[in-house]
Order: C-alpha cells, then structure tokens, then sequence
C-alpha cells in the first residue's frame, strides 16, 4: 500500500509539472510571437508590383520625404498590431485574384524597420507559393534585411529620392548612401529590383542628376525596370491634420512634357521606363 501511495504521489508530482511546463512553453511561445505594426492593408493594389497585390503598409519611416502622401505612416508610434498568420491568412484568401504575376507587397512608411518580423512572414508567404515584394527606400540595411533579401524577396523595389546628396538631404533628411549601398547590395544578389523615382518640379527632375542617376545604374544586371512617379498633393490634409508644416504647397504638378522628358532621358540607361 505504501509503496503504491508513493508511486502515486511520483506520477501526480510529473503529471501536474509536465502540464505546468508544458503551459509554460505555450505561454512564451505566444509570448514570442513576432508582430507586425500595419498602419493600413490594401487588397487590390495595381502600382506596387507586378499584378494585383495585397498592400500591407508598415508603420514608421526614418526618411521625411517632402512630398510624403501618408505622412501618418512616418511616426514609429500608431498602427495596428497583427499576428503573422492573420496575415498570410488574408493573403492565401487573395491567392485567387493574384494570377500568375500578382502577391504580396510590403510598404510603408518604412517596412524595413520591422525586418526581423518580416523574415516569418515572407517565409509563411513562400511556402505558401505567393509571390512577394518588398517596397523600401533602402534605409534599413541589417542582418534581418539581408536574410530578406537573400532567401524571401522575389522582388525589391527601391524609391530612389535624389541622386545629389545636398538635393536628397533637402528632401528627405537622410543622406542618399543609404539607398546606395541597398542597391549594391541587392545587385550582388542577383535577384530582380526595379527602381522608383517621384519627379517633383523644381526639386528632382533637374536633367544633369537625371542623366546621372542613369550612368551611375545603367550596368546594373537586376534592375528590370525604372518606374517615374508623378509628384501630386493628395497628402497636404494628412499633413496639415498632423500640425506639420508641408512645405511644397507652391509646387506644381507635372505637365505632361515634364514626364515626357524625363521618360527620355531614362530611357537611354534603363530597359523599361514606366510613368505611372
């Protein structure tokens, strides 16, 4: 009797701490799950990739572009938090929209700010045979980037602000390295990039830098496309609704002679112009 009370209390006192530590590791397993701060997701993209795409735009940028049309989407505070499998789980209800072309695209603000997160997201996306693209101006360059850029991104495209330094630092308050190094980087990769170009009279769409950005990539192997971006205002609101001073309020929007010239210009240096 003893005996049998003894190896009673053993097997309770196993059961009840497998059960404990048992929760223990589901608790820290939630507990560790990475998220994703989303300001805003999008179902039916048609400029921010190839095909139709689901858009999430990530909160928080580093940049401050001037002609910001989601200025919201800069401060690192706001968004909402999703878990990853909520995510692809809206993606795989996409997959019949996609076709052959479309995916995932990941934007901003600055998406490459939550790279370690996004590692689990692009890798649940590819097993689940979607295609993905990351939308970034090259600021973020770490470790987690470059297992993005590496292993899970079919495709990148970088916003490149300026090619002179002063004219970059006017516009966004960065210097423009950054998105240099990116694009090297990305470029020994081997893997497909387009780049993106807004044209903002008076400030970017000066014809020297544009023939220069266009030397400095014309023997870049992965670049597939450059895709000009006309300057519009849609944004003042969002600025103005922040207590931010938005300081292109006298600048023009594009003629069509504008885009026309600049079209030309890149179509020297690059295998396909877009004006979006």
């Amino acid at each position: 009797m003893l005996y049998n009370k003894i190896k009673a209390e053993k097997f309770f006192r196993y059961f009840f701490v497998k059960k404990i530590n048992s929760k223990k590791k589901i608790i820290n397993k939630k507990m560790t799950t990475p998220k994703l701060k989303i300001h805003s997701i999008e179902s039916f993209g048609t400029h921010d990739g190839p095909g139709i795409r689901m858009v999430f735009f990530l909160q928080g940028c580093k940049f401050k572009c001037l002609y910001c049309h989601n200025p919201d989407t800069i401060p690192m505070e706001g968004g909402h938090e999703y878990e990853i499998e909520d995510l692809v789980r809206r993606a795989i209800n996409m997959k019949g929209y996609f076709g052959e072309k479309g995916g995932v695209t990941v934007s901003g603000g600055e998406p490459l700010i939550q790279s370690k997160a996004l590692i689990p997201l692009f890798k649940r996306l590819k097993e689940e045979g979607i295609h993905t693209n990351i939308d970034t101006n090259g600021r973020v360059l770490n470790e987690h980037t470059k297992v993005l850029l590496d292993e899970y991104a079919d495709l990148v495209m970088l916003d490149i602000k300026h090619f002179d330094e002063e004219w970059h630092k006017k516009l966004t308050g960065m210097s423009r390295d950054y998105s240099f190094r990116f694009a090297e980087y990305r470029e020994r990769s081997q893997k497909p990039m387009w780049l993106r170009y807004v044209l903002v009279p008076g400030w970017s769409d000066q014809e020297n830098f544009l023939h220069a950005l266009g030397q400095h990539f014309k023997d870049y192997k992965t670049i597939e496309k450059i895709e000009i971006q006309p300057y519009h205002k849609l944004g003042i609101h969002k600025w103005e609704t922040m207590g931010w001073e938005y300081q292109l309020k006298g600048v023009p929007e594009n003629t069509p002679e504008q885009l026309a010239k600049a079209e030309a210009i890149f179509k020297q240096y690059f295998k396909q112009v877009k004006v979006n």
